[in-house]
């Protein structure tokens, strides 16, 4: 009997184990989740309407041959639910849980094998035949293939934060806490000015009406907004996705993008960036390893604010802030957090290079998705690095992995039985952790999985 793993309880890992369930195949399927709350991992637990998805209604769900429609699920509880809508994030949370919920009820009415352990996968151990999977509560599972789908690392602390800053409670490490702080601050500092730290900053205000925000990054760029209703697609987009491909690094590619721009005026650039999705895995995979640091140290940056953009409504929240004097956004660069509370936080600022030592009651780290597995405290992936059965992307994007989620061991070689999904993969396929990516990823790992399991079976029966 052949027994398949998945590791993880977020959004990832609900799409691989609902595909998987969805499978007429006789192999058992076991969900480890550990303690969060299944399917909702990170990004979907929040409970702040604030947070909106950065995907409209209409694009976003959970598996590639959808039960049901997201929009059709929201406008059960909530009237005038358009698909070209930015819905709380939330609301999809309670999709995936729902989504989950029928998978799993119509595996038990077809007598269709699973297990759902809400406890920690510890350590994995290869065998002849498998792995053994050891839980937290004492479970030692035989497992003949696994999947890791365990999203967003926790954040560890920026080099220049002292031991007496993070020893202060004045720190914060993870942005989505805040609301388990009761106390006030007059200054509130927010490391980062990504999407994390747009949500930050609206709960912040919220929460703390007379509290100052500022935010601070090297370059001070703010997420680009999403227009409000749908654009046409650019109409050269199949010419210009070719010129691409065809480019060696990041250089030529944006000034291919910037000559397209130029040549149609009238055209939305957000159009042009949106039909570079199907292709982005395959520029970044066509880098070499020198191009793609290149990319990540002088233009991460403006590709993540362009192709990672933030739903009008925030947009609208935040420059009303800012307008109001309540928000500040710096471009510097954080040289030192010290201090036992309030924190001293020196800056340099980046047009004149001026060093400014700026006072806060709290600092928040929202510097967004952490993949560095070398450096991780991750029990599991920590374990999986020492005992050479996975190595780390040498960008420190995640694992080391085929575009097709199977991860290399330290030899270099397919470690058999062991696949990834989502963020772990981040240094094959870059583009990876977004809801689209992630669905029709776990619907292909799904079939995979089956497709080998099978010709496992039929080799074991040739060779007996």
């Amino acid at each position: 009997m052949t027994h398949i793993a998945v590791i993880g309880g977020g959004a990832a890992g609900a799409a691989v184990f609902g595909a998987l369930l969805c499978k007429h195949d006789e192999a058992v399927v076991h969900w480890i989740t550990g303690r969060s709350t299944t399917g909702r991992g990170v990004a979907y637990a929040t409970d702040d309407d604030h947070h909106l998805l950065n995907v409209r209604a209409s694009g976003m769900g959970l598996y590639a041959d959808q039960d049901e429609d997201f929009v059709q699920h929201a406008s059960r509880d909530h009237a005038n639910v358009r698909g070209t809508d930015f819905l709380p994030r939330r609301l999809f949370g309670d999709f995936i849980e729902a989504q989950v919920r029928k998978r799993i009820s119509s595996a038990e009415q077809r007598g269709r094998r699973f297990a759902v352990h809400p406890v920690e996968a510890l350590r994995i151990d290869p065998q002849v035949d498998g792995y053994d999977i050891f839980l937290a509560d004492g479970t030692c599972l035989h497992i003949d293939a696994v999947v890791l789908a365990v999203g967003a690392l926790s954040p560890r602390p920026l080099r220049t934060v002292s031991a007496s800053a993070l020893a202060s409670g004045a720190y914060e490490l993870d942005p989505w806490n805040l609301p388990q702080r009761t106390r006030a601050p007059r200054r509130l500092i927010v490391i980062g000015t990504g999407l994390t730290a747009v949500d930050t900053l609206l709960s912040a205000s919220t929460r703390w009406p007379d509290a100052e925000l500022v935010a601070v990054s090297r370059h001070g760029q703010l997420p680009f907004v999403h227009p409000v209703l749908p654009i046409q697609p650019f109409p050269a987009q199949a010419s210009l996705n070719a010129s691409l491909l065809d480019c060696d690094g990041a250089a030529p590619m944006l000034r291919k993008i910037r000559s397209a721009l130029r040549d149609a005026p009238d055209i939305d650039w957000r159009s042009l960036i949106d039909g570079m999705r199907p292709i982005n895995a395959t520029l970044w995979q066509n880098l070499t390893h020198a191009k793609r640091r290149q990319f990540l140290h002088h233009a991460r940056w403006i590709w993540e604010a362009s192709r990672h953009r933030v739903a009008p409504r925030s947009a609208e929240t935040i420059q009303q802030l800012r307008d109001e004097g309540r928000l500040q956004v710096n471009a510097a660069r954080v040289l030192g957090v010290d201090g036992q509370g309030p924190l001293d936080v020196t800056v340099r600022t980046r047009s004149n290079q001026v060093l400014t030592t700026l006072q806060a009651d709290l600092v928040v780290q929202a510097t967004g998705l952490d993949t560095a597995v070398a450096f991780t405290e991750h029990t599991l992936l920590s374990q999986l690095i020492d005992d050479g059965l996975v190595v780390a992307d040498p960008l420190q994007l995640g694992l080391s992995a085929c575009p097709d989620g199977r991860l290399l061991n330290a030899r270099g070689d397919v470690q058999r039985g062991l696949y990834a999904i989502g963020s772990l993969l981040r240094g094959n396929l870059w583009e990876c952790t977004a809801m689209p990516e992630i669905r029709t990823a776990a619907h292909t790992l799904a079939s995979t999985l089956i497709a080998d399991r099978s010709q496992a079976e039929a080799t074991a029966t040739v060779v007996a």
